[in-house]
């Protein structure tokens, strides 16, 4: 890794505004990086380098004049699901073959005006349908981190694996991401880096492709959690062309990082506590909680009594959405297009081919939760059950309690082509078991390494909190970070 690769955001802002280095430099770096890389980690499925190298020359000028944005000159990596203008945005789906939108997503369109330069398209699975980025069409992403004298290459998490292996083996400075079950949080924490999902309708949702629209929302992965504060400045906002994005102003978050949490009240839900649970997530989670009180705060328990409600109920509203918003990829309009005896046959045969395994499955689902029958039993109950778990939080927010501190995951990452998880995807949906919650809710939570396993494998702990309250999200996530440490892995690629 390069002096300028190695750079955080934070760090290569400051040294470009001091004119110690030039953004052309440090976009080349990253070229290079990419280049050695990619081929063994996958976490770019299109390299923009001309556009990244004029973005960089023209922040140069900018940055010279002693102008520029909050971002001036720093380059980024752009999740596949972000539609950006005549580039590359497939969602990882062979059904988007060839898709290059005319038109920009407002979160990226906020980053280019604040100065930031794509280096390209991120990996992801499929349509955002995974927790290990196996489902991409493009193959699997390999973590950069490897187990302690085992060469076995390890998924980065999903569903945003490309953004979280990109920023851990520093492919870009920090990276766009979306959850919408917890594939912000969940890589974040398989990889040793941070990452945000912000309260739903803090960012516009407009030209970011639809999963299930009542729970998606953007985010960064970054290498610290200063860096995230300083993006999400710049990818939230309101946006009309998004009706479910809120019009509150943006706090400066990067104000938030080095605040003192004396006298915050964090809840520690009972429910969490689950049978059979690794010992080594328990610890990790008695120790940020000895670290948030050694800061000065309060803890608590609480009670969160619909948690186990919450993933059923996810995977029933999930692909209910999904079913609906993936009905217009039909082989008419753009993407691919498999020849058929008539219209019918040509959408059953542009979509068994188009669509992926797992796609395939939450369709079905999907489609299953919704028909005529099923509707009340399922969807309706699920929708429900969604309502009693937001009330759960807004019960133990109005009671006092700041922000509520979790594992991220269940496990550290777990091994690529993993045969259990194979055989039975529930096993593989249990991944989100601790950051469904957040979704359904609509709340904010972040993902901050925390500890290495027995392996040597990054550890998360999450944050969840009250709804546009980022801000104490960064504070108490800071100490967190203060207390653990940074981790990065050993260069192998």
């Amino acid at each position: 890794m390069s002096v300028l690769t190695s750079l955080t955001i934070a760090q290569a802002r400051e040294k470009l505004q001091k004119k110690e280095i030039t953004s052309a430099e440090l976009t080349d770096a990253y070229l290079g990086a990419i280049m050695a890389a990619n081929q063994t980690l996958n976490a770019y499925v299109a390299v923009t380098a001309d556009i990244a190298q004029e973005g960089a020359r023209r922040s140069d000028e900018k940055l010279a004049k002693g102008e520029g944005g909050a971002l001036e000159g720093i380059p980024l990596g752009i999740k596949d699901l972000f539609g950006t203008e005549d580039v590359h945005t497939q969602a990882c789906s062979h059904i988007l073959d060839g898709f290059k939108p005319r038109y920009e997503s407002t979160v990226t369109a906020n980053l280019w005006a604040d100065g930031a330069v794509m280096l390209g398209k991120l990996n992801m699975d499929e349509f955002a349908m995974g927790s290990s980025n196996e489902t991409s069409y493009y193959g699997a992403v390999t973590n950069p981190w490897r187990a302690k004298n085992d060469d076995k290459p390890l998924v980065p998490g999903g569903s945003s694996g490309g953004s979280a292996t990109a920023v851990a083996a520093h492919l870009c400075a920090g990276a766009t991401a979306t959850d919408t079950g917890g594939s912000i949080r969940q890589p974040a924490a398989f990889t040793g880096t941070v990452g945000i999902k912000p309260t739903y309708g803090r960012c516009s949702r407009w030209g970011v492709v639809a999963f299930a629209s009542s729970l998606d929302q953007a985010g960064p992965i970054t290498r610290d959690v200063r860096d995230a504060a300083i993006m999400l400045k710049s990818m939230a906002s309101v946006d009309p062309k998004d009706t479910t994005s809120v019009d509150l102003p943006v706090p400066n978050y990067e104000a938030a990082i080095g605040q003192s949490v004396k006298g915050m009240k964090i809840g520690i839900p009972k429910e969490y506590r689950m049978e059979g649970m690794s010992a080594e997530i328990e610890a990790l989670w008695d120790k940020g909680i000895a670290w948030l009180k050694d800061a000065g705060a309060e803890i608590v328990e609480i009670s969160l009594p619909h948690t186990h409600y919450a993933l059923p109920a996810y995977y029933i509203v999930a692909p209910a959405e999904a079913s609906s918003n993936l009905a217009r990829y039909d082989g008419v309009r753009y993407g691919l297009r498999v020849p058929g005896r008539d219209i019918t046959d040509m959408y059953e045969k542009t979509r068994a081919a188009g669509f992926g395994a797992e796609v395939k499955r939450r369709i079905m689902i999907g489609t299953y939760v919704l028909s005529s029958g099923y509707y009340d039993a399922y969807y309706l109950r699920a929708q429900k059950v969604r309502t009693l778990i937001k009330r759960d939080f807004e019960n133990v927010f109005h009671a006092g309690v700041d922000a509520i501190l979790t594992p991220a995951t269940p496990s550290a990452a777990f091994g690529i082509n993993d045969q259990e998880m194979a055989a039975d995807p529930v096993k593989m949906y249990l991944n989100d078991i601790f950051t469904v919650t957040v979704n359904m809710a609509g709340l904010p939570g972040i993902a901050v390494p925390a500890g290495l396993d027995s392996n040597g494998l990054p550890l998360g702990l999450q944050l969840i909190g009250k709804p546009f309250d980022e801000e104490t999200l960064f504070r108490a996530g800071h100490v967190i970070e203060q207390a653990a440490g940074r981790f990065q892995p050993d260069h192998w690629w």
